[in-house]
């Protein structure tokens, strides 16, 4: 068991050192092209920071571990808006973007109430159990395709400001970073899932509760460190685009993939998950409108940090 929880651990340091490694390298590849910051912290680092939720999907999926696949995107989900924003905000308030405001976080709300409406056969088709099939995956992803045009076509009208983010290594160091970043996140996503399975299995617990737990919380490490240490930079975009972005491509791209990898079976009860990601996504929304507009203050941060309290009572009095 000890052995099992320091692999653990030690896939967990891989994940966040290997997206650390990878966002690094991305990003000072897209600074040479003149990419905005938003945009970075919205496709390249959230991509980044999304690539451990895939890996431990992904390899999930491969063998059979459906559970936590699915308990893993939920559960990082929750964590990122409620966990790593709260906590991002208690630290220094977090300034929305106004392309986040106004189209992004409202196409993770879209993507949140997609995910439910797919998998809510039971409700919606009358059948027997609940899936994401191939056929919802591949949907999935031609909205993920459509989500990434959007925000192409606009990065062209973002104003980006150079002095807040260097070009610190050459391309071919970057290139270097992206290909190590990599190999650690595969070996941690590796190492996370044989272990979280052998301990559920060892204390006779859900795989769902420790995905929705343990590995999504590891999962959302490198979400969590890369906001805090933006907002120390004074650099709001990175956070909230890497927050918000990271979201969306744990819905259309991480399950998207993994649903065609492996059809995904839906428990009934994890409809109210999907259904408290809706709801956590609305409130992120209606916190951008309230008191100081465009801001998420520290009031608003604990707001966030008590709601991520009650889920996870919730989960672990369910079990």
């Amino acid at each position: 068991m000890y052995l099992e929880i320091l692999l653990m651990v030690i896939g967990f340091i891989l994940l966040v050192k290997g997206a650390d490694v990878l966002v690094k390298g991305a990003t000072s590849l897209a600074r040479r092209y003149g990419v905005s910051f938003f945009v970075i912290g919205l496709t390249i680092v959230a991509f980044g920071t999304s690539l451990p939720e895939f890996v431990v999907n992904i390899t999930s999926a491969l063998k059979g571990s459906t559970d936590i696949a699915v308990g893993n995107i939920i559960g990082s989900n929750m964590a990122n808006i409620l966990l790593v924003v709260g906590l991002t905000a208690l630290i220094i308030p977090l300034e929305i973007n106004i392309y986040a405001k106004r189209r992004d976080i409202p196409y993770a709300l879209f993507s949140s109430i997609l995910l439910l409406i797919l998998a809510s056969d039971t409700i919606i088709l009358a059948s027997q159990d609940n899936f994401i099939s191939r056929l919802d995956g591949v949907l999935l992803l031609c909205v993920f395709f459509l989500f990434l045009f959007l925000v192409l076509a606009r990065s062209q009208d973002e104003f980006v400001e150079e002095t807040i983010l260097e070009s610190y290594t050459s391309r071919y160091t970057a290139v270097l970073y992206i290909l190590v970043g990599i190999s650690g996140l595969y070996i941690g996503g590796e190492l996370i899932v044989d272990n979280a399975v052998s301990l559920a299995r060892h204390f006779s617990i859900s795989e769902i509760l420790i995905s929705s737990t343990i590995v999504a919380f590891g999962t959302s490490l490198p979400e969590l460190t890369t906001s805090i240490i933006a907002v120390y930079n004074n650099n709001s975009d990175i956070a909230i685009g890497n927050i918000v972005g990271s979201n969306i491509f744990n819905i259309l791209w991480v399950l998207g993939c993994t649903s065609i990898v492996h059809p995904l079976l839906i428990p009934s009860t994890l409809l109210i998950d999907l259904s408290l990601v809706v709801i956590a996504t609305m409130l992120l929304l209606g916190l951008t409108y309230l008191g100081k507009k465009n801001i998420i203050e520290r009031p608003k941060g604990i707001i966030l940090l008590v709601m991520y309290g009650i889920y996870i009572v919730m989960l672990v009095a369910r079990g």
